[in-house]
C-alpha cells in the first residue's frame, strides 16, 4: 500500500473517531482532538500484541499488517516532522515514550521495531514503589514535549502501583499564518450565535481585506488559510474551517464530513477570491476526553495482553487499558499553537473567477489542521462558543 492510500485510511480513522466525540461526549461544548495522535498509540499497541487482539486493531486502523504500520508511521515522521521552522516553516514535533514496569523483561525485537520506526528506547520504571514520581516526570516529559502548552495529562491517582505499561504520543504544531493577513488593530466584537437558539455572545473576531481561499458549497464553505512555508518546500500547512450556511448546521455537517470517503480531498479550496465581509473569532480550546470510551463505543476492545512485547505474562491476570488524550489550540491574529498528548496504560484543473464571498464565522463550526502534501490530518475541532476555554 503506498503512503497516499495508507493516509487515507488513517483519516477514514480518524474522522470515524471525531464524528462519534463529536455528536456524542461533545455536542454541546467546544471540542479539539489530535487524530494522528491516537493513531500512533494504537501502532505502537498493535505492534506489541498478536493473535486476535492484534487483528481487531489492524482491522479497527484500516490497515493489513503491523508491517504496513511501521512503514506509515515512518514514512510520515520523515516528512510531517522534518525541521521546518529554521526554513520559514512551522515548528512540528513529535515524540514518543513508553514506560514498562522493572518485573516486565522486554523482548529484543520489540525493542528494535519501536526504536527503528516509532522512535523511542522503552525505559523500565518502578510502578510498584515510585508510582507518584513516576506520574510527576511523565508530565514533565508532556510539557516539555508541547512548549509548555499542556502541563499536566495524568492527574493525581491515575498511575499507581498497579500501573504496569504507558504508552504515550505527544505531538506539537506552531504556525504563522502567509502573509499576515490579520492585523491586531482592526480585531473587534461581533455577535456569534450559539447553537440551538442559545443566548447569543459578543466574541473578538479577526477580519481582512486580503484574498482568500474561499469556497461555496451546497450547505456549506470552506475557508482555507494558509500557514507560511519560507524554504520549507517539502511540506505545506493550513488550518481549514468548514462553516455551515444553517446557523445550527454543524451537527449534520460533522456527519458529511466525516461520513463521506475522500470528503476533504473534494473540498478543500484551491484558489483566492476577493471576499466581502469576511471575519473568524479568535479562541482557544483546552479538552480533556478518555479515548477508551470512543473506542469501545466504536466496537474496539482494547487487548488484555502485550505477548509480542514482554518475555513473561503479568501473572496477575489480564490487563485493563486506559487511554485518554488532552488537546490545546489557540488561534489568534499570529497565527496557531496545539498540542495534543494521547496516552494509553495499563493496569492490571481550469480556474474562472468568481465573484467576492462572504466568511462570516458567527455560529458553531468545524476546523481542522491539516498538512496538504499528503493529506494528513493532525488536529480537528468544533467551535461552539468564542469565549469558552
Amino acid at each position: 500500500m503506498d503512503l497516499q492510500e495508507s493516509v487515507r485510511n488513517q483519516t477514514d480513522v480518524g474522522l470515524r473517531i471525531t464524528k462519534h466525540l463529536f455528536l456524542t461526549k461533545a455536542k454541546e461544548k467546544n471540542m479539539v482532538c489530535s487524530p494522528l495522535s491516537i493513531h500512533v498509540v494504537l501502532s505502537m499497541l498493535a505492534v506489541a500484541t498478536k493473535g486476535s487482539n492484534q487483528h481487531e486493531l489492524l482491522s479497527f486502523l484500516k490497515s493489513k499488517s503491523t508491517a504496513e504500520l511501521n512503514s506509515l508511521s515512518s514514512n510520515l515522521a520523515a516528512i510531517l516532522f522534518a525541521r521546518g521552522s529554521p526554513r520559514g516553516g512551522p515548528c512540528l514535533s513529535s515524540a514518543n515514550a513508553l514506560l514498562v514496569d522493572n518485573s516486565l523483561p522486554l523482548k529484543p525485537s520489540f525493542k528494535e521495531i519501536v526504536d527503528a520506526f516509532y522512535k523511542v528506547v522503552p525505559k523500565q520504571a518502578d510502578f510498584q514503589n515510585k508510582a507518584e514520581e513516576i506520574r510527576t516526570k511523565f508530565n514533565l516529559w508532556a510539557a516539555k514535549k508541547t512548549k509548555g502548552v499542556i502541563k499536566e495529562v495524568l492527574r493525581p491517582g491515575e498511575v499507581d502501583s498497579f500501573t504496569r505499561i504507558i504508552f504515550a504520543n505527544a505531538l506539537y504544531f506552531k504556525g504563522a499564518w502567509d502573509d499576515d493577513p490579520f492585523d491586531n488593530s482592526k480585531t473587534k466584537d461581533y455577535v456569534f450565535h450559539l447553537l440551538n437558539g442559545g443566548s447569543n455572545i459578543k466574541a473578538p473576531f479577526m477580519t481582512s481585506r486580503n484574498e482568500q481561499f474561499i469556497k461555496a458549497f451546497d450547505g456549506f464553505k470552506v475557508l482555507k488559510l494558509p500557514y507560511k512555508r519560507g524554504k520549507d518546500e517539502q511540506r505545506s500547512f493550513c488550518l481549514c474551517l468548514f462553516l455551515p450556511d444553517e446557523k445550527d448546521g454543524l451537527p449534520a455537517l460533522v456527519e458529511r464530513v466525516c461520513s463521506e470517503p475522500g470528503f476533504l480531498d473534494r473540498h478543500i479550496p484551491h484558489y483566492h477570491v476577493d471576499v466581502g465581509d469576511f471575519r473568524i473569532p479568535k479562541f482557544k480550546i483546552t479538552s480533556r476526553f478518555k479515548v477508551c470510551d470512543i473506542l469501545n463505543q466504536l466496537g474496539l476492545e482494547l487487548p488484555s495482553s502485550v505477548e509480542e512485547m514482554v518475555e513473561s505474562p503479568l501473572g496477575e491476570g489480564p490487563f485493563n487499558f486506559k487511554m485518554r488524550q488532552v488537546a490545546v489550540i489557540e488561534v489568534n491574529e499570529e497565527g496557531t499553537e496545539a498540542a495534543a498528548v494521547t496516552e494509553c496504560d495499563m493496569g492490571m484543473c481550469l480556474y474562472e473567477p468568481e465573484p467576492p464571498v462572504d466568511f462570516v464565522a458567527d455560529h458553531p463550526f468545524l476546523f481542522l489542521i491539516r498538512e496538504e502534501m499528503t493529506g494528513a490530518v493532525l488536529f480537528i475541532g468544533q467551535l461552539l462558543n468564542p469565549l469558552l476555554d
